[in-house]
């Protein structure tokens, strides 16, 4: 059709091809753990490894002659396609490794096509709600597997192709700005390619430490490696059906997690900062400040309140029917307050998803404040999801501003961030944002509650439907009412588990990029 010309479906598929050789070489590190465990599910790992390797090269080499122009239509079309090729081709490692799974797993955990996107939507958008009512009796290969996906989609996938576009001869920024479409121009080098392996090798380095960190503070290296990706990754993923509470009588680990929970909220350009000692560029950053009170407020307000008002038995957290080890049978003392409040705090505000406790059994007001949270989202530049704070912050000044302007209709009043004058490109950009982002989670909230009405309790269902669509449209994880801390989304029906994970998808890409698929001026020459 005429309108199509103008987009070079050639080198989208191509870069598709890439996308899955990549995703194939992580299925197939992930063998080895099978091997070493002695898990008969190695055969679905490796299997799904060389289908997914197979399907990458032949759809890389069948284009190899695509002319390398990469425009805004191709760049946004390659990361939507992109993250649900993906998607699709990273289920693989679960329906191939379920023959070889034992009938009690299977029983379990119920693995289908629509369970597993689910599963894996969940992890390449670091969303981390999950389906499995059993996570400990899953292979180690596949646990793996699942927090690798966490990994990827932390940093973005595409972000990684932009490292080794260069050797294709093909230009990435149009990738960068699709698939991390923040407002924050600042980057740590020109050269876009430049910045992706700087912002990969940071992420390598900060995931390493976490590592050695957590294995030195008394986890085992497996749950370090997984906790490690799931964390600087803002995913949520763990290896225990308790997730962190698993480790309650071992402080120092939730701390370890707390620490890079906080760096996966800020811009990892500020963390380059850091470690080049440029302390001024960090504590003059206005998100930084902005995010940093955020939490020390909303700390001291949780641990007094925690501390004072909460009476209920601190247990691991797992799902119903489990059995547990208490650690506590209250909360009491000022550092298990101070500790699983600053934890849920940021679990939340950074959208990783870890649980210290069930929050939600905490005080209504607590319970009030967490969901707002949901909302607010990490930094711009972060792996975290939601709105994100600057956009609240600019959202915010602009309506403080409009104020004076209604007193004062012929004063110029420009909104400013950091010193600098704001486009009013930029600001109309997160009005729209904000909007879109309200209009979708309203209209999400009342399709789940249309379509996963179970509970006799109207009031009981609209309260689950709206932590859901909060929690999955901002990759937050857990939600509230019936899909709480404690619980998972594995008696959700099949249709919504697919709405679910498009609400995961549009979120992660911050819903332009995926929503203007969807709009008839795209396609137009």
């Amino acid at each position: 059709m005429p309108f199509f010309k103008k987009i070079n479906f050639p080198i989208i598929f191509r870069m598709l091809g890439i996308l899955l050789i990549v995703n194939a070489l992580f299925m197939l590190s992930c063998v080895p753990v099978n091997l070493y465990y002695n898990e008969a599910s190695f055969k679905g790992m490796l299997s799904a490894a060389l289908i997914t390797g197979l399907f990458g090269c032949a759809t890389f080499f069948t284009f190899k002659n695509a002319k390398k122009d990469i425009g805004k239509r191709e760049g946004y079309l390659i990361v939507s396609l992109g993250w649900v090729t993906m998607a699709l081709f990273g289920t693989l490692p679960y329906l191939l490794s379920a023959e070889f799974l034992s009938t009690q797993v299977l029983e379990i955990n119920t693995i289908n096509l629509t369970n597993a996107f689910f599963e894996v939507m969940s992890g390449y958008s670091t969303t981390g709600a999950s389906i499995l009512n059993d996570i400990e009796i899953m292979p180690k290969g596949l646990l793996l597997w699942r927090s690798m996906t966490h990994w990827l989609g932390g940093m973005g996938i595409i972000v990684l192709t932009l490292a080794i576009l260069p050797l294709l001869g093909i230009g990435g920024m149009q990738l960068f700005i699709a698939e991390a479409p923040g407002i924050t121009a600042d980057k740590i080098h020109p050269r876009i390619t430049d910045t992706a392996k700087r912002l990969w090798l940071l992420y390598v380095i900060l995931t390493c430490l976490q590592i050695v960190l957590l294995f030195a503070a008394g986890m085992n290296l497996f749950d370090a490696v997984n906790h490690s990706f799931s964390t600087i990754s803002s995913g949520g993923f763990s290896t225990k059906n308790a997730s962190i509470a698993y480790w309650n009588h071992l402080p120092f680990i939730q701390y370890i997690i707390c620490v890079f929970m906080f760096f996966s909220g800020m811009n990892f350009i500020l963390i380059y900062f850091l470690f080049k000692r440029k302390f001024k560029k960090i504590f003059s950053d206005a998100e930084f400040l902005h995010y940093s009170g955020i939490v020390i407020i909303l700390t001291i307000i949780s641990t007094l309140i925690v501390h004072y008002y909460t009476d209920l038995e601190l247990t691991s957290v797992v799902h119903p029917g489990v059995n547990i080890d208490e650690y506590g049978n209250k909360i009491f003392g000022w550092e298990p307050s101070f500790r699983h409040s600053l934890f849920t705090i940021l679990s939340i505000i950074t959208t990783t998803g870890f649980v210290s406790a069930d929050f939600t059994q905490w005080a209504p007001f607590l319970t009030a404040v967490y969901f707002t949270l949901m909302f607010v989202g990490g930094s711009a530049g972060s792996t975290s999801g939601g709105v994100k704070i600057i956009r609240h912050i600019i959202l915010i000044k602009n309506s403080w501003y409009e104020f004076k302007r209604l007193v004062h209709p012929h004063a110029i009043i420009p909104v400013r961030l950091g010193g600098k004058t704001l486009d009013k490109k930029v600001i109309f950009h997160v009005m729209a944002f904000f909007i879109a982002y309200i209009v979708i989670f309203m209209a999400a909230t009342i399709i789940l509650t249309f379509i996963d009405f179970t509970d006799e309790n109207i009031s009981n269902e609209f309260f689950s439907s709206m932590g859901v669509a909060a929690s999955t449209l901002g990759n937050v994880g857990p939600g509230l009412g019936k899909y709480s801390p404690v619980n998972n989304f594995s008696e959700m029906s099949a249709i919504g588990k697919w709405f679910c994970s498009f609400l995961m998808l549009i979120g992660r890409l911050e819903i332009f990029t995926i929503l203007i698929l969807f709009t008839p001026f795209f396609w137009k020459k």
